[in-house]
């Protein structure tokens, strides 16, 4: 197993005394179950893999047949599938957790910026680029002769070139939770590895459901504003995956019945009618909470009065995204909001748990802060 950063053994293991603090520290009975079904399912190294060394896909069957991919295109795939292409950072984090990262001929442009990348899959970062989404070079994907290419859905136009060429491309949409979940399955489908995709949605699953113990119910869900990556003044509306985010961890999205699919711009008059108890800067923002606070327009907003305005971690990968350790995100979301049922040091031990099973990694937790 490779090792990220420096690494204490602690993180990874869930002793009967370690039961007994949370035991005697929780207060209410029915925090006390969900919580130790919640811990049993993130920090018993092995539940899903038998070892935290990066585990190779399973052998993929020698066929052909027809997926749907999430635009609701049929595409046929030759397998086994060998030469895969990813043009979409959120697939290729999920390629690595899937261990398909052995497979990957070609990458997205810029990946030298996803520090997940250089920890779990470093040979990543010498394969050519075919890109960015708004540049995405047909030529060079082309040039490798991939057997599968994994794209965002409003790469269609792309994508549909490729097939009428005889290269099957499927279209990934993971913009809400569920739609996560989707992708993983579909590209688990697509690549043949069926059985490894399947043991990640249950692993998904079970922990959901155990959050959802925590947080259904809530009396009160605190108000949360996340801004957006260019400005403060951009939002995720309610159809992004960000808003998924705020609900699972017990909050209410400010700008929920704000229409749109990508990062939206507001006027300062529609943040303080808002007026949210927290602010949630993205781990790949261009500004930080320093230029919260000091913007002297948004001094009455209840957040900055209360000192309560965080940025994600992303010393990993940016939480606040849909790629496989999205569900990070949510914990640290939880962490933050409800503090009472589950604690930054219970995060910090999931999140070591996640990455030494499913990207064969060992993490240094206590980067991890709010």
């Amino acid at each position: 197993m490779r090792s990220a950063a420096i690494y204490s053994p602690r993180n990874l293991h869930f002793t009967p005394y370690t039961l007994h603090i949370v035991l005697h520290l929780s207060r209410k009975r029915r925090c006390i179950n969900i919580k130790i079904r919640l811990l049993s399912l993130l920090l018993i190294p092995g539940l899903l893999l038998s070892s935290c060394a990066r585990p190779g896909p399973d052998k993929p069957s020698a066929d052909t047949r027809l997926v749907v991919d999430q635009a609701g295109r049929e595409v046929e795939i030759t397998y086994p599938v060998e030469r895969i292409v990813s043009g979409y950072y959120i697939s290729s984090s999920a390629c690595i957790a899937l261990g398909l990262a052995g497979r990957m001929v070609g990458i997205e442009a810029r990946a030298a910026a996803r520090p997940i990348y250089a920890l779990a899959a470093p040979e990543l970062l010498q394969l050519p680029d075919v890109g960015t989404a708004k540049e995405f070079s047909l030529e060079t994907c082309l040039a490798l002769e991939p057997d599968l290419v994994l794209l965002p859905v409003h790469l269609r136009d792309k994508a549909e070139i490729m097939e009428e060429l005889g290269v099957p491309v499927v279209l990934v949409n993971p913009e809400s939770f569920d739609g996560l979940l989707g992708m993983i399955s579909l590209i688990g489908e697509a690549a043949g590895i069926t059985e490894r995709a399947e043991r990640m949605l249950g692993y998904y699953g079970d922990l959901r459901a155990a959050v959802g113990g925590l947080t259904d119910g809530l009396a009160e869900r605190p108000v949360v504003y996340m801004g957006g990556v260019a400005s403060y003044l951009t939002t995720a509306p309610g159809d992004m995956y960000q808003s998924s985010l705020i609900a699972l961890a017990g909050g209410d999205n400010a700008a929920k019945n704000i229409t749109g699919s990508g990062w939206t711009q507001i006027s300062y008059e529609q943040l303080l009618v808002m007026d949210p108890d927290v602010i949630v800067i993205p781990a790949e923002a261009g500004y930080d909470c320093e230029d919260i606070f000091a913007d002297a327009r948004l001094i009455s907003l209840a957040a900055v009065r209360d000192g309560r305005v965080y940025r994600m971690p992303g010393e990993f990968e940016a939480w606040d995204s849909p790629v496989p350790s999205a569900m990070l995100g949510v914990l640290w979301m939880l962490s933050l909001l409800h503090g009472d049922l589950f604690s930054i040091a219970e995060l910090r031990d999931a999140a070591s748990a996640f990455y030494g099973e499913f990207y064969g990694i060992l993490i240094d937790a206590d980067l991890i802060g709010k």
